[in-house]
């Protein structure tokens, strides 16, 4: 057997079935998916076997992007798990031969319950679909299985189609990037969209701070044990006088002074650049980055001008921004 050759018969065959599931597609369609706007409950995912993969995984594809959706097995809905289904909601059943017999086991029960049902079928005289609303065929003349029997292009049509499904209900929705961050605050969108400075700043027992009455001993005292590579230099209001940083100090002893002699507002920048604590993380740290001499850390003010925290390029690049 050529190897290389089966490889690319499997992917042919299976390109071959999205573009029949293309042309396929017509008046059903747009019908399913303007029952699926109209929605008022959620959509309800089922199917058994790989047909059940299949819908699982289209359920996700619609929760994160907008329409309220979740999976229930087949063998699963007829031990309670039906109790899920409302009136207002609409099934879509997936299931290649349309006559699985948990799935048809339970239309009944979600007619009696007054849900619309959709079916995804490759059979358009199946059971299945005679007790849908709606059929939403994906046509396929054979599997990619040498036997014709594994599920493979039958279930790569069907995901195909959750998929349009999912992304037209987006579009239809004006799903937009904020919504996609709101949905997926562990990503990178997420975070760089929702993420302010106060959510990773340095606060509490880590903020550096000193008055500048304070000693130079002091205020190395508590550059080292904050860990941050600088010191926030604040009045008895909290208001920000000054930063020290350990650039600052290298200064001094570059040009030969002697530090101790020195006093706090001898040694700060009495000029530093500072962020609010409810900016965005992300400008943040484009400003730190973008900058002629790039900045490591920034002290953090509330909008009273107040110092509340401190934040390093570190917290902001550990969290994946």
């Amino acid at each position: 057997m050529d190897i290389l050759e089966e490889l690319r018969r499997v992917i042919r065959l299976e390109a071959l079935a999205i573009a029949h599931l293309e042309k396929s597609v017509g008046p059903p369609f747009e019908e399913a998916v303007r029952i699926l706007q109209a929605c008022k409950g959620k959509v309800i995912l089922t199917g058994v076997g790989k047909s059940g993969l299949i819908a699982n995984k289209i359920s996700a594809t619609m929760v994160s992007t907008g329409t309220p959706a979740v999976f229930v097995h087949g063998s699963e809905g007829l031990h309670g798990d039906i109790g899920i289904v409302a009136k207002e909601d609409v099934v879509i059943a997936v299931g290649k031969s349309g006559e699985s017999e948990e799935l048809l086991a339970l239309l009944p029960f979600i007619r009696k319950i007054g849900a619309r049902i959709l079916a995804i079928t490759v059979q358009p005289h199946s059971t299945l679909a005679r007790g849908s609303d709606v059929v939403l065929l994906t046509p396929i003349h054979e599997e990619a299985c040498p036997l014709n029997m594994a599920p493979t292009c039958s279930t790569t049509a069907a995901l195909v189609l959750g998929d349009a499904l999912a992304m037209t209900l987006m579009k239809l929705r004006n799903f937009q990037p904020a919504d996609f961050a709101l949905f997926h605050p562990g990503g990178q969108l997420g975070k760089r969209l929702f993420l302010t400075v106060g959510d990773l700043m340095r606060t509490g027992e880590g903020k550096a701070v000193i008055r500048p009455s304070h000693t130079i001993q002091t205020m190395l005292c508590e550059m080292t044990s904050k860990r941050a590579g600088a010191v926030s230099v604040i009045d008895e209001e909290d208001r920000l006088l000054g930063l020290i940083t350990d650039f600052d100090i290298r200064r001094v002893l570059e040009g030969g002074k002697d530090l101790f002699a020195l006093t706090i507002g001898e040694v700060m920048n009495p000029k530093p650049s500072w962020v609010y604590q409810d900016e965005k993380a992300v400008n943040a740290l484009q400003f730190m980055e973008k900058r002629e001499k790039p900045i490591s850390v920034l002290p953090v003010l509330d909008r009273q001008e107040k110092v509340v925290g401190m934040i390093h390029i570190h917290d902001l690049i550990s969290r994946g921004l």
